[in-house]
């Protein structure tokens, strides 16, 4: 594992045209050392001109610094800022490094609201200055957990946790006002897609109390694309034409997305898990504004 440490010239980055009910998100760290098969963010180290996203962690040392000058500028209105977006702020590095309580506290002390994505338990480390600031703002954190079976996991996702300590932090955060959620993000065509593997992470899920559970299926395209499929000639040999078959036109088939989809929202009534993410923040915001408070900013 080779660390390189750099500086950034900005901690919040504005993000482009999404669907997402964010528009700013930070970074710590390029690289991670998860080592996700499916990792959506191997195109990022192209800007790096590293081609070891696993292997090669680039850490931004002044993080906290130039957090702060953009916190307490005149023009930053206190919008939600997704932490962990790309790269996952609690990964290995973290624990040497240990740039997340400096985040933490500059978060505190400007009540900034805050999203926190995570695959580690590391984040119970700082489990009080998450508690703090989920009361005094608006935090959400959100395991991503892909499967129940340990074995797979340690195949997709060697450098993580197992799923059962996401589940553990995930119950730990009850004690806490931050909201919780749970993402099953990508559910696998033919690795994590069958009933007895999503009804488990549902009833887990609804077993810790989550907020809500996000489920979508596995995109490919770009570098992601490539490592995937070298994966599966490596790993599942025997899926490799039928996964094909189902990603021939570069999209997941249709009529594979029908059952899926079906087979979600039959489970989220079952186990009454909703899909909406912005419930929680909505409703804060909502209360801070009968209070005569400053209304939550998504945007």
């Amino acid at each position: 594992m080779t660390y390189r440490e750099i500086t950034c010239k900005s901690a919040i980055n504005k993000l482009g045209k999404s669907r997402l009910p964010y528009r700013y998100d930070l970074n710590i760290y390029r690289g991670c050392q998860h080592g996700c098969r499916y990792c959506f963010a191997l195109y990022s180290h192209q800007y790096m001109e590293s081609a070891d996203f696993y292997g090669e962690i680039f850490v931004k040392t002044n993080i906290a610094e130039q957090l702060e000058v953009q916190l307490k500028s005149p023009g930053w209105k206190g919008q939600v800022i997704n932490i962990g977006g790309v790269t996952d702020s609690y990964q290995p590095a973290e624990a040497g490094y240990r740039l997340m309580p400096r985040v933490l506290e500059l978060m505190i002390k400007y009540k900034n609201p805050v999203i926190i994505s995570t695959k580690s338990d590391l984040i119970l480390r700082d489990f009080d200055l998450i508690g703090k600031l989920a009361s005094l703002t608006y935090v959400n954190v959100a395991a991503t957990i892909t499967t129940p079976d340990e074995g797979l996991r340690q195949r997709l996702e060697p450098g993580a946790v197992s799923s059962e300590r996401r589940f553990a932090m995930l119950d730990a955060f009850r004690k806490t006002k931050a909201s919780r959620g749970l993402h099953v993000m990508p559910v696998i065509p033919l690795l994590t897609d069958s009933r007895q593997s999503l009804e488990q992470l549902f009833l887990r899920g609804k077993e810790c109390g989550v907020s809500y559970l996000l489920a979508e299926p596995l995109n490919l395209r770009g570098r992601t694309r490539d490592a995937f499929w070298d994966f599966i000639r490596r790993c599942y040999p025997g899926l490799l034409e039928d996964l094909q078959e189902l990603y021939g036109s570069g999209r997941l088939d249709r009529a594979y997305l029908y059952r899926l989809y079906r087979l979600l929202a039959e489970l989220r009534k079952t186990y009454g898990l909703s899909a909406d993410f912005l419930g929680s923040m909505k409703a804060l915001s909502e209360r801070d504004n009968q209070r005569g408070g400053q209304q939550l900013s998504l945007f």
